[in-house]
C-alpha cells in the first residue's frame, strides 16, 4: 500500500526536515503541495518533474479523496485553523511544532481526530536523534542505577542572531525547547513542578534566545532542559548523574 501525501507549505521545514525522509521511503508517494503565493520553482521543480502537482487553491488537497494524510508545515498560528480543515475533511494530519498555541486546541483537535477516525500528530522528529536515543538507552537499562539528575542542551553562539520582536511562538522555547520537554516527559512522565527561565540575554522585549527549565519529580530527580545563543563552548548535549557508579 501506498501512502498519499500532501503538504501544506512548502518551506524551510518542508525541504529540509520532511521530504528528504519522505523521498527515500517507496511506500510513500507526495501527490500534492499547497502554498499560499506559489512555491519557489527552483526548489519545485524537481518535484513537478515527478508528477507532483502544486496549488494555491487548499481545497485542490481537502477535497482529493486519494490523499491520506496531510502534513502541515506553516507558521505556527496557522496550525489550528488549517489541521482543523483537514481533519474535517477525514484526512489524517502532522503538524509541525508548536502543534498548536493552546492546550484546548490541543485536546479539540485530538477529539476531532477520533470522531473522524484519522490520526492527528505532532511533528517530533528529534525523538529520533543519535544522542537522545543513546541516553535513553543507558537510563532505560538501568547502567547507572536510579536516576538523580538530567541536563539536556542545545548550544549555540550566535550573539545578535535573536533581537527582533515577536510572538511567543516565535521564539527558542517553542522553536527547541518543545523537542527538548517531550524527549524528557517520553523519558520520565509528567513532571510534578516545573521552573521556568524564558527570556532574551540581550534585548528585554525580545523573542527568546534563552531559557533554562527545570523539570521536578516526586522521586526527588529533576531534569533540566536549556538552550542559550551565547554559549561559547558548549556543553555536552546530555549529563546523567545516577546512584550507580560505572567504571
Amino acid at each position: 500500500m501506498t501512502l498519499k501525501i500532501a503538504f501544506i507549505g512548502f518551506g524551510k521545514s518542508a525541504n529540509r526536515y520532511h521530504l528528504p525522509y519522505l523521498n527515500i521511503r517507496e511506500n510513500f508517494e507526495l501527490k500534492k503541495v499547497y502554498t499560499r503565493k506559489g512555491p519557489n520553482e527552483e526548489l519545485a521543480q524537481p518535484y513537478r518533474e515527478k508528477g507532483v502537482e502544486f496549488t494555491t487553491d487548499l481545497d485542490e488537497i481537502l477535497q482529493d479523496e486519494a490523499i491520506d494524510l496531510v502534513i502541515i508545515c506553516t507558521p505556527a498560528s496557522t496550525h489550528y485553523e488549517l489541521a482543523k480543515q483537514v481533519i474535517n475533511a477525514g484526512k489524517s494530519v502532522i503538524v509541525e511544532k508548536p502543534f498548536v498555541d493552546t492546550v484546548d486546541h490541543a485536546k479539540e483537535l485530538l477529539a476531532l481526530g477520533k470522531e473522524k477516525h484519522v490520526l492527528v500528530m505532532p511533528y517530533q522528529n528529534r525523538r529520533f536523534d543519535g544522542d537522545y536515543l543513546a541516553a535513553k538507552q543507558v537510563i532505560e537499562q538501568g547502567f547507572l542505577g536510579d536516576i538523580v539528575e538530567v541536563e539536556s542542551h542545545i548550544d549555540y553562539y550566535r550573539p545578535g542572531k535573536v533581537t527582533a520582536k515577536g510572538t511567543k511562538e516565535q521564539g527558542n522555547f517553542y522553536g527547541l525547547g518543545i523537542h527538548l520537554m517531550d524527549r524528557m516527559v517520553a523519558l520520565f512522565g509528567r513532571p510534578d513542578k516545573v521552573a521556568y527561565d524564558i527570556r532574551n540575554t540581550e534585548v528585554a522585549d525580545a523573542v527568546d534566545n534563552y531559557f533554562d527549565v527545570d523539570l521536578h519529580y516526586e522521586t526527588q530527580m529533576k531534569v533540566k532542559v536549556k538552550v542559550g545563543y551565547d554559549i561559547a563552548s558548549e556543553y555536552p548535549r546530555f549529563i546523567v548523574h545516577g546512584t550507580k557508579l560505572i567504571y
